[in-house]
């Protein structure tokens, strides 16, 4: 997972801890407290950036399996050839010119 899935991915997470636990259950706004209130700047900015986080980890529902399939068997070096392959090849070409 690159670094940008994975920033966006802790702010999703940290917003969704601050709306649904905080917010949801205490009724306590961790984000206001921490910077000034719902309506100071730094606040919504945050808030900004937990929602953009949270659409573009939208992409990661809709990321297909082939492309994590496709970079780790390109990473393993299978090789399904035998020691013997090679000397089969040359005994028939030196039979076949006899």
């Amino acid at each position: 997972m690159n670094t940008l899935k994975r920033v966006a991915l802790a702010l999703t997470i940290i917003g969704g801890i601050n709306w649904g636990g905080l917010i949801g259950f205490f009724q306590f706004d961790l984000v206001a407290a921490m910077f000034g209130g719902q309506d100071s700047l730094l606040s919504r900015v945050i808030y900004s950036l937990v929602g953009i986080s949270s659409l573009y980890c939208l992409t990661l529902l809709f990321e297909s399996d082939e492309e994590t399939d496709t970079a780790s068997v390109e990473s393993r070096s299978l090789n399904y050839g035998t020691e013997f392959s090679e000397d089969t090849d040359i005994s028939t070409t030196t039979e076949d010119k006899e």
